[in-house]
């Protein structure tokens, strides 16, 4: 009789070894279900000139595509808007969200290959939780994922990731983050 074994992310076991016991003894949680823990990753893209170039939506939405592993839906507008030639439910960017296997994939291909190229790096800033125990980051340059030919691309784009956590403040958030693997920067509280 065949065994079937069952993929799962490296990040996953990460958390539950290493991270759920971290957190339990930083916060004095009684049980694990307190523990904060990732629910979904979304990745937003405004893709400016859209209005007069349909192709660059689909050339968005299969960049987004190849770096999630998962179909991208183009984002439509809400209103129309004279000076920006926009209609209402003109595609103007392409978005993602990520939740369980893929949502782990991602942010470990994120954190130990995509980060390391961004140009300059010197950590991500800690300031950008909405005090829910959410974050949101940008991306200034799609080239930064391994996925992208840099070759084909027609022009360089920016992008929007939030990790949405079940932490109820930014500190929980921030220590679930940092536990994971987000190399934040090392800022004292004078902000240098």
């Amino acid at each position: 009789m065949a065994t079937t074994t069952t993929y799962s992310p490296r990040l996953i076991k990460t958390y539950r070894d290493e991270v759920v016991p971290a957190l339990m003894k930083k916060f004095g949680y009684k049980s694990v279900m307190q523990c904060p823990r990732l629910v979904k990753i979304c990745l937003n893209q405004g893709v400016k000139g859209s209005t007069s170039d349909k192709k660059m939506i689909d050339e968005a939405v299969n960049e987004m595509t190849l770096v999630t592993g998962q179909k991208a839906i183009a984002t439509m507008s809400k209103k129309d808007i004279s000076n920006f030639k926009l209609r209402k439910n003109m595609p103007i960017g392409c978005r993602v969200t990520l939740r369980h296997v893929k949502m782990y994939e991602f942010l470990d291909r994120f954190i130990s290959v995509s980060l390391p190229r961004v140009r300059d790096f010197k950590g991500i800033s800690e300031k950008s939780f909405d005090g829910r125990g959410n974050y949101t980051m940008g991306i200034t340059e799609q080239i930064i994922y391994p996925e992208i030919n840099i070759d084909k691309i027609a022009r360089i784009s920016g992008m929007d990731i939030t990790f949405v956590t079940t932490a109820k403040t930014n500190e929980e958030a921030y220590e679930l983050l940092k536990e994971l693997g987000m190399p934040f920067t090392n800022m004292d509280k004078t902000g240098k």
